[in-house]
């Protein structure tokens, strides 16, 4: 494989983080914020200049092209996917990225923050960019490679497969969302229309990684009805919810089902919002486990809490009501081994050695592998995503880009 010259994903990364594409959790409307259309039509023009075809911009703000095959057999429809959102956590207002080149070491202090600092103990990632180009922020905002790191890879694998048209793939479909960062990125999308036989999401982390496995995800919304009179004559009347409330939260366990108890295949129990007053009161819980029977077993702990506050509480009265979110991906992914088996091999041929993960969260490819879209998440580079601190390495770009290049020629091979 030619060379990949870092103009065909670096200069297009540097620009798309200018953009402020910030998503909202709490706006109604489809996206939730209108800023992220404004780079949705960028890279509407941008694919119109690659000479990409049926190239259009939806209403939602999606972003649909396809590059026709240039081989004379069937193979599979094949697509790639990444969103224009960023986390609402962090400003991603007026991003200044700043590239440190030939990195030796050491802890990366982002000048315009100094008590913002990347420090080498506590990044593993950076033992293995020794010598490479790193891309911070000034410490400000957060940098948003988390996805426009893997907007730019796929742009960057598609100029390139343009300009060397001797590589054989088949037909390749694009899709970049918006509002993946609010849980929503899928919520408008039609994969009838988007017409791939699989996908992957270039949306993951470290390098090297391909990720198959997501959460099991539910929300549980526990209702609380108190009793509430006048405080002034209240005595053997008032029920108070919050009260209530406080009494659930104190039946959790300390020191393991929570977030920062938990690691690995473990699963938790998050008291994610809280709000309310003396009569009406709510708990808002993130359940997550990485298999349905562990969901399960959480929500019956929930309502084993909820039954025994109803009796000590009377006649106020706590109530759980489960809200399905999304299912592990490997449920569906595992009915195509091949998916993620090509997706390994791409890997290798880029001179790195794969290894597969699990995501401790969502993805639009958990929801598009369950709308009958299998979907696997391949790595971009980026690291300390939703925070200033935020990172990428441009060889590790690079090799994503070359994953993708890789992943497109194994299909058609494996077809013939």
């Amino acid at each position: 494989m030619k060379p990949i010259e870092r103009r065909l994903f670096l200069d297009r990364f540097l620009t798309y983080v200018k953009y402020d594409t910030q998503s909202s959790e709490e706006s109604e409307t489809y996206p939730s914020t209108d800023k992220q259309i404004e780079l949705s039509k960028k890279l509407t023009e941008e694919l119109k200049e690659l000479g990409l075809e049926e190239v259009k911009m939806t209403d939602f703000g999606y972003v649909f092209a396809t590059l026709p095959s240039n081989v004379d057999w069937d193979v599979p429809v094949i697509g790639f996917n990444s969103h224009v959102d960023t986390s609402p956590e962090v400003s991603g207002a007026n991003v200044n990225p700043i590239i440190h080149e030939n990195y030796q070491g050491g802890d990366i202090v982002l000048p315009n923050a100094e008590d913002q600092v990347i420090y080498y103990d506590m990044n593993p990632a950076l033992h293995n960019c020794i010598g490479h180009d790193i891309i911070t922020t000034d410490g400000t905002t957060l940098l948003g490679a988390d996805d426009k790191a893997g907007v730019a890879e796929i742009m960057g694998a598609l100029s390139y497969l343009k300009e060397n048209p001797d590589i054989k793939h088949g037909k390749i479909r694009i899709a970049f969302t918006v509002d993946e960062e609010v849980g929503r990125g899928t919520e408008k999308f039609d994969v009838k229309e988007f017409g791939a036989d699989f996908a992957y999401t270039m949306d993951g982390e470290t390098v090297g990684e391909i990720e198959d496995e997501t959460f099991c995800a539910d929300t549980a919304v526990v209702t609380i009805r108190g009793v509430n009179v006048h405080p002034g004559y209240a005595k053997n009347k008032m029920v108070n919810g919050i009260k209530i409330a406080a009494d659930f939260i104190n039946r959790l366990p300390e020191d393991t089902m929570s977030p920062e108890t938990t690691e690995g295949r473990e699963g938790y129990l998050h008291p994610h919002a809280l709000k309310g007053a003396v009569e009406n009161t709510e708990i808002i819980f993130l359940v997550r486990d990485f298999t349905v029977e562990g969901l399960q077993e959480k929500e019956k702990f929930l309502q084993d809490i909820c039954d025994e506050l109803n009796k000590k509480w009377a006649p106020a009265t706590t109530k759980l009501e489960i809200k399905e979110s999304y299912r592990n991906m490997k449920y569906k992914i595992d009915e195509h081994p091949e998916v993620v088996e090509y997706a390994m091999e791409a890997v290798r041929r880029s001179g790195i050695k794969p290894h597969k993960n699990l995501i401790r969260g969502g993805t639009d490819g958990a929801r598009l592998s369950y709308e009958g879209l299998p979907t696997p998440n391949i790595f971009t580079g980026g690291h300390n995503f939703h925070s200033q601190k935020e990172w990428i390495s441009i060889q590790d770009m690079e090799k994503a880009v070359e994953t993708i290049i890789n992943l497109v020629q194994i299909w058609a091979e494996k077809s013939k």
